[in-house]
């Protein structure tokens, strides 16, 4: 799957600039064009991997034509950023993990508390856990 970018071209002071028309708020930048159209394709797959774990709705990509048309992007440089479609995909795959059996437990009660499935329990805290550690700083060595 495309979606188009916006690109203000940067020169040596200032980076290349990315919108991506079809996704509000979702924008990027780099030192290169390379880099600019490379760093969109992450923040798109970021943007809609947030915007479906908070329970959203992901548009799909509008077409080049129309975006081209818009005046308050006149002048910019068009590219397509290729994003990979599962992002999107609500599709269940089943998974065998093993845990002991005392975690199982712990897990199993907590779920029924909420009201919640085991594997909805697990998914919810893995998402949770995912975007915690998306916002936090981390100290950890590169």
């Amino acid at each position: 799957m495309r979606y188009p970018i916006a690109i203000e071209i940067g020169s040596d002071e200032t980076a290349f600039g990315v919108v991506v028309p079809d996704l509000p708020g979702c924008f990027s930048a780099g030192d290169t064009l390379d880099e600019a159209v490379a760093n969109a394709a992450e923040v798109i797959a970021l943007w809609v991997e947030t915007v479906l774990d908070d329970g959203g709705a992901v548009p799909p990509p509008g077409s080049l034509e129309v975006h081209r048309a818009n005046p308050e992007l006149a002048g910019w440089t068009w590219a397509l950023a290729e994003v990979d479609p599962t992002l999107l995909s609500d599709e269940t795959e089943h998974v065998d993990i093993a845990l002991p059996v005392r975690l199982l437990r712990r897990i199993d009660e907590q779920a029924r508390q909420r009201h919640e499935t085991r594997a909805g329990f697990l998914a919810r805290a893995a998402i949770e856990a995912l975007n915690t550690d998306l916002a936090a700083p981390t100290d950890r060595p590169a």
